[in-house]
C-alpha cells in the first residue's frame, strides 16, 4: 500500500507588497498552524519516507515547522517545478517516485493541490469537505493499493483523512 499526504502551505503573509509571490513568508496564523499539523501527522501516521516540497518560501517555512514532528526524519527534495504546479504536473512528478518510498508527503499550493486531491480520490466520507475547500495548512491523506507510484492515477486513491487547522482547534480531527 502507498500513502500520500498532501499538505498545502500554511497561511502566508501579504504584509510586504513588494515581494513576488514565490518569496512570501508565513503569516503569524500560518506559523501557529503548521506545527499543529505536524503534530497531527506524527500522532496519526508513520512518518513519511520522502518529502517533495515546492521551493517557494512559504512551503519551505511550513515544512520547517512540520519536520521536527516527523521521526525518523524523511528524505527531502525541494523542487522549483512544484511551485504552483497543476494537478497533471503533480501526478507526473509523483509517478516518478521510486518504490523504496511507500509514504510521501508533498507540500505545495492551490489550485493544483485541491484539483490533484479531488482527481485522485474516490468516494470517501471526508470528500465533501475536500471538494468544498482545501484551505491553507489543510492535509489530505490518500492511500493506494499496490506498491508502485508509477501506477497511480485519477480515481485510484482512497481519501482516508482530510484535516484542516480549524478542525484541529475544534477537536473534530481526532484519530
Amino acid at each position: 500500500m502507498l500513502r500520500l499526504l498532501l499538505l498545502r502551505h500554511a497561511k502566508s503573509s501579504w504584509d510586504h507588497p513588494g515581494l513576488d509571490d514565490f518569496s512570501r513568508p508565513l503569516a503569524p496564523r500560518g506559523i501557529q498552524a503548521a506545527p499543529r499539523m505536524g503534530a497531527f501527522i506524527a500522532a496519526n501516521f508513520e512518518a513519511p519516507n520522502l518529502v517533495l516540497c515546492s521551493a517557494a518560501v512559504r512551503t519551505r517555512a511550513t515544512l520547517d515547522l512540520v519536520l521536527p514532528h516527523l521521526v525518523p526524519a524523511p528524505d527531502l527534495v525541494f523542487e522549483d517545478e512544484l511551485y504552483l504546479a497543476s494537478a497533471s504536473e503533480l501526478l507526473m512528478r509523483l509517478r516518478r517516485v521510486p518504490r523504496r518510498w511507500p509514504s510521501v508527503l508533498m507540500v505545495g499550493h492551490n489550485p493544483g493541490f485541491h484539483e490533484f486531491a479531488q482527481a485522485l480520490s474516490g468516494a470517501a466520507a471526508d470528500r465533501a469537505q475536500l471538494v468544498a475547500k482545501f484551505p491553507t495548512a489543510g492535509l489530505a491523506v490518500l492511500t493506494f493499493d499496490g506498491d508502485a507510484w508509477s501506477k497511480i492515477g485519477p480515481g485510484k486513491g482512497t481519501l482516508t483523512r482530510f484535516v484542516t487547522p480549524a478542525m484541529l482547534l475544534k477537536g473534530h480531527a481526532s484519530a
